[in-house]
């Protein structure tokens, strides 16, 4: 294919092909640099022209010089360069900020590349933790989220979640033949849990935004605490002017609701309770993913070892002594402990979790010792192994009943150091995320 690049070529290729050529007024050095660009006509011969790849004026008019490609059939295509600058530059900078985070990942945390960083699940789970916290971490008035927060949430979320879209299982499928007849193949679909839990929780995220983006204009409104706000003496009332309650006492940096003198209107009330009804079903619906999800996890080997030798080391003189009495009630066993903290609370659940896995852990060991004494002749110690094993069984159940009677007192209780050490533990990918 011959190639035609002289001024002498140049007039006999454009009346061949009405060729595009330059503006005389474009010099010599912004048509030297490294990008060139070669053009075809219908005969298979070409001409080569090179530009600058900055943007170029022609004949001093400022607009910019077309881009000249070649396609097949001997056209040109001509693109201009409409893309702006700050447009590149954002772009430029999400896939800087996606490849610190999937490097993160990679490397489990660990950025000195020495291998000793945490599983990829546990390093997945954490970079959500940690986005979730940047994001609602200080989001304490009730309204939208800020453009740049929804849209970085949205955004790393979904670099997050993009690797479940790869998670599959193996299930047999009935495929028809062309002919007729047919036959069974193994098909992959989205791990259950994934399949049924990922969606929901999309749809429960989705629901809070929303919410947020309603108090856009509302009737109440904030003020700093500390600040003196010039406008807040003249709806000053007795509803908005009290005394703040303990909660917000002790958490000084809490802003203040302000309300008008004459309160919130019927449909201003009426709109923060559904929204209080529907929150609160969320958080039903999300704490019982929750609890589901870790329920299925396995008890990671570490925990168990950790544990002590008997029940009543666990609960303690006091709370062992009500377990194992004649007459149990949870509430009243609840009522007489020390609940005044959450810091308490939470130290009795882990108490009470332990003592759980203390007895069902002696009970699998008396129930394979009775297996394996079961033909033997010694009756009077088989008896005895079943007597303790239903005793460990019953002391159990009792545990559980009481840490049930303990979630549902105290709902918002954090995760017990158990469900710390599934999450820590747990190699299973999103299963720990969800």
């Amino acid at each position: 294919m011959g190639s035609v690049s002289s001024d002498d070529g140049s007039d006999q290729q454009s009346e061949r092909c009405g060729s595009y050529s330059l503006s005389a007024d474009v010099s010599e050095s912004e048509s030297c640099s490294s990008f060139s660009c070669r053009r075809f006509d219908g005969e298979g011969c070409s001409s080569s022209m090179t530009s600058s790849p900055r943007l170029l004026t022609a004949g001093g008019f400022g607009f910019r010089v077309p881009v000249m490609l070649p396609v097949i059939g001997g056209k040109d295509v001509v693109i201009w360069d409409d893309e702006k600058p700050e447009k590149r530059d954002a772009d430029l900078s999400e896939v800087e900020m996606m490849k610190e985070r999937f490097a993160k990942l990679l490397l489990g945390e660990d950025m000195s590349g020495g291998g000793k960083g945490v599983c990829t699940a546990l390093a997945i789970s954490n970079a959500i933790t940690n986005l979730s916290a940047t994001v609602f971490g200080e989001l304490w008035r009730l309204e939208p989220l800020a453009p740049q927060k929804k849209a970085m949430w949205r955004r790393e979320m979904e670099w997050l979640l993009c690797v479940s879209d790869s998670i599959v299982e193996l299930v047999p499928s009935i495929q028809q033949f062309p002919g007729g007849g047919t036959y069974e193949i193994m098909a992959t679909r989205p791990r259950s849990d994934l399949f049924i839990n990922l969606p929901a929780l999309k749809k429960l995220d989705a629901m809070l935004i929303a919410m947020l983006d309603g108090f856009r204009e509302t009737e109440f409104w904030y003020v700093d605490r500390g600040i003196v706000v010039g406008d807040c003496d003249a709806y000053t009332s007795s509803v908005s002017g009290g005394r703040p309650s303990i909660r917000q006492e002790e958490k000084w940096w809490l802003p203040t609701p302000k309300v008008p003198p004459n309160g919130l209107s019927e449909d201003a009330r009426k709109k923060l309770l559904q929204c209080k009804e529907c929150t609160n079903q969320i958080l039903k619906a999300a704490m019982a993913i929750n609890s589901s999800v870790l329920a299925e996890m396995e008890i990671p080997t570490a925990y168990l070892e950790t544990l002590p030798k008997n029940g009543k080391a666990c609960l303690g003189d006091i709370i062992y002594r009500y377990v194992t009495a004649d007459q149990f009630s949870p509430e009243c066993l609840l009522d007489c402990l020390d609940l005044s903290t959450e810091h308490h609370t939470l130290e009795i659940a882990n108490r009470i979790e332990a003592a759980v896995h203390v007895w069902k852990q002696k009970d699998q060991k008396k129930h394979m010792n009775h297996m394996k004494v079961r033909r033997s002749s010694w009756g009077g110690k088989v008896k005895g192994l079943v007597t303790d094993s239903e005793k460990n069984n019953f002391l159990a159940q009792r545990a559980e009943t009481l840490l049930h009677s303990l979630r549902l007192r105290f709902p918002g209780l954090p995760q017990t150091a158990l469900d710390m050490n599934k999450i820590q533990y747990n190699m299973v990918l999103f299963t720990n995320s969800l």
